[in-house]
């Protein structure tokens, strides 16, 4: 099996994305309960068991909740930065000082027949970042929980065969919505999270010949919904050039619900 992956979960309320090729099997983010994890994971048929580790993006309990637990039962390695290490400690459980690595952003990891590349993104977090994977010529960027995309991120995700994007909210539907203006500010200011419009924006930067599939995630429960996420990227990427439905497939994500393996080809 080539390099293969699976958006486990995805939203406001958890995220957890599977990723492996023949010799190496990687969980990033663990953030639901160990329970709906393991389930997740039997539904696409991945032992839990079989996970060579875990990597974190930041820690924010909607990808750290299920970490110290599934770390704990499968005798799993975890990989964070530093304060990011410092900052979800307390939230994590005991880990023992052989399941610990440090994993810095800006720099380039191997797992088996893997290369993982971290970046930088800009959240109200301690240091998040994100991951680019790299196998046997084939790339799969994974870039959500940001308030804009760089021009430095785009260059590190540009022309990958797929990517797991964030269109976190419609920025209307936020504005009428119940949060709170201090929330509103929050996720729509340059440390929150990237609307429907200025994903598809971002997207069209960075789009390549190689790109075949893009995932749409980290939808807000209460200011988006995947037809409209859908509609907003679908269009404004169609009104510059790229014809969506003969070269490019756009999925949706679920927070829980896993999306079928997709391998790389």
């Amino acid at each position: 099996m080539t390099l293969h992956f699976s958006v486990l979960a995805s939203g406001s309320s958890g995220n957890a994305f599977y990723i492996g090729t023949d010799k190496q099997k990687l969980l990033v983010d663990a953030g639901l309960s160990g329970k709906q994890l393991e389930k997740l994971f039997y539904e696409v048929n991945i032992e839990p068991s079989a996970l060579d580790g875990i990597l974190v993006t930041h820690e924010h309990s909607d990808h750290v909740k299920g970490l110290g637990i599934l770390a704990r039962r499968y005798n799993l390695p975890i990989y964070a930065n530093e304060k990011t290490w410092e900052a979800m400690q307390k939230n994590i459980g005991e880990i023992k000082l052989d399941q610990k690595f440090i994993f810095q952003m800006e720099t380039t990891k191997t797992f088996g027949d893997m290369e993982v590349e971290s970046f930088g993104v800009s959240h109200d977090a301690a240091e998040p970042m994100f991951y680019v994977f790299h196998h046997a010529g084939k790339k799969v960027a994974l870039v959500t929980d940001t308030g804009y995309v760089s021009e430095r991120i785009k260059k590190t995700v540009e022309n990958a065969d797929a990517y797991i994007f964030e269109a976190n909210h419609d920025i209307e539907m936020l504005r009428m919505g119940r949060y709170p203006w201090n929330v509103k500010r929050r996720i729509l200011g340059d440390l929150g999270h990237v609307s429907n419009e200025d994903s598809a924006i971002a997207l069209t930067d960075i789009i390549g010949n190689q790109t075949k599939r893009i995932y749409l995630a980290h939808l807000s429960k209460d200011n988006n919904m995947k037809e409209l996420a859908r509609m907003s990227v679908t269009q404004i990427l169609d009104e510059r050039g790229f014809h969506m439905d003969k070269n490019i497939e756009i999925h949706d994500t679920d927070p829980s619900m896993p999306t079928p393996i997709y391998k790389v080809s």
